[in-house]
Order: C-alpha cells, then structure tokens, then sequence
C-alpha cells in the first residue's frame, strides 16, 4: 500500500458560490494554495496526493503546470473528490455534467480514483425512497468513472443520508459503487470502522484516514484520537487491498505540514507492525 495525503488540510472545504444559483458550477476547492499544499504533502514523505475537483478544475487551462508541479513532487495525484445532493431529479442532470467534468479532470492528470460523496437530508425528512435514487444515481458515477478509466467510490459522510451503519448498508445494497472507508466519519456515525470494512471487504476501493475526538467533537491527526487505527489497519490487510491509504484531515489549528507529519509518523509506526494474512488484489480487479 502506497500513503497518500488530501490537499483540504491547507484551507478546508469551501465551494463555488455560484453553485447557490447554479447546480452545474458548484464544486468543492480548498481556499489554501495548492501548490504549497503539493510541496508540503512531498516534503512530509507521502508518494501521492488527493485533490478536490474544484481545485483541480483551477488547472483545466493550463494542465502543464499541474504535470509540471507532480513532477516536481514526485507525487502522483491519487484520486479527485467531488459530490452531490443525487435525490432530487430536477437537478440530477446538472449535477452529473459535474462528475462527468470531475472525472475527466482526473483522467487528465492521471488520477485512478473518483471518490463521491452525498446524498442530501431533506428539510421534511428521508424517505426511504431516497435511498433507492441515491443508489441509483451512484450506478450512473460508477459508469462515468469507467468510461473515463477510473474506478469510483462513495464516502459516507456525516450530515448527508449515509451516516450509520444501517444507512450504508442500504447504499450497499442499492448500488454496485465501491466503497471508501472514512475511518473518522464512519466512527462518528455509531460505526466501528475497522468492523465495516471487514463487512465490505471486497467493494473497498480506496481509503481515507483520519482520527476523531468526540468531546469536544474534532478530526485529528492520527494517533490523537479514539480510533483504533491498527485495527483498522489489520482489517484492510485483511481484505486484501493494496491501494492507496489517503490521509484526509479536515483542518488543523496549526501548521497543515505539521499535521501531515504527525500523521506519516504514526502511519509508519502501525504498517511496520502490520503483518498480512491474504494475498494482495488491486482494488479495480475486484468482482462487483
């Protein structure tokens, strides 16, 4: 397995406000400067980095400087992250020519993975029957990620319809999409996230890691928080994944740099006492 960092850690998440008035322009960007973000990730001893799409997006004119800064990291960028609310029909439409453009993005400039996540709370309430659009609708980023050459996964996500173990199962059940692991998200769900990916062993595509503080509630770096991380270590193992394990940290009160550190240090410490117990496979060759 090759470590990877996503590029949020310097800015967090914002978005495109024009996507208020406009479906088709939002897109997730990080507010920070990527290329430091780039060199940074580098410098902290990771071979890949994670980007948003809309901070991608900010390359599509001039894609040499993109080539040129992972070739001055030596970074390879992993995946491109992107979303959307996928239940309301109305606007379904405009929201996939998004995830089509993400993921001609990240074909572009050789990322394998398209990472998804979403599928809105409605004011009113969740009818069941969200569940089954939003499952359908994760069938139709899974066949835009083919056409492009990616493979594409969905990461739950506290605030949308997949927070709880029940919700994912609902989602797993509906769609052939793979599933990413967000170690920090699926704990704060009420899950055990080492127990969900042993649950879904062969639809694990892609992971990310983070580590989690209840009280008060923050994402941390990990080994400074709850999570059991080697367990959950033990069970990608397990599975047999050798992709990439992404760090992706929401924000930090501090130096970004420093908290990729502290979490390539921690990561380091837990791979070199894993032991594996099946043989490897590559997260795309896996039966769906």
């Amino acid at each position: 397995m090759r470590l990877g960092y996503h590029s949020i850690t310097w800015g967090g998440v914002t978005g495109d406000a024009t996507g208020v008035t406009s479906v088709k322009d939002l897109m997730y960007r990080v507010p920070g400067d990527m290329r430091r973000a780039l060199r940074e990730i580098a410098a902290a001893g990771y071979e890949g980095v994670e980007m948003f799409d809309g901070n991608v997006a900010e390359f599509a004119g001039s894609p040499d400087e993109l080539h040129a800064l992972l070739a001055e990291t030596g970074l390879s960028l992993v995946g491109v992250y992107t979303g959307a609310n996928f239940v309301y029909s109305e606007i379904l439409p405009d929201e996939l020519h998004r995830v089509r453009r993400a993921a001609a993005l990240a074909a572009q400039f050789g990322a394998t993975q398209l990472v998804v996540g979403g599928g809105a709370r409605r004011a009113a309430g969740t009818p069941e029957s969200d569940y089954d659009r939003l499952g359908e609708a994760l069938d139709t980023v899974t066949a835009i990620a083919e056409e492009h050459g990616l493979s594409a996964c969905y990461h739950p996500h506290l605030t949308t319809i997949v927070e709880s173990p029940d919700e994912l199962e609902k989602i797993m059940s509906r769609s052939r999409i793979g599933f990413c692991p967000d170690t920090a998200h699926l704990a704060a769900g009420g899950g055990d996230p080492a127990a969900l990916i042993r649950r879904y062993p062969d639809r694990v595509r892609h992971v990310h890691l983070k580590d989690l503080r209840r009280e008060p509630f923050s994402f941390l770096p990990l080994g400074e928080g709850e999570i059991d991380l080697a367990d959950v270590l033990a069970a990608v193992v397990e599975t047999g994944y050798d992709g990439w394990l992404v760090v992706e940290l929401d924000s930090y009160d501090g130096d970004p740099a420093q908290a990729a550190r502290l979490s390539k240090a921690h990561l380091d410490r837990l791979l070199a006492s894993a032991t594996p117990t099946s043989h490897p496979r590559h997260p795309q060759e896996t039966p769906r």
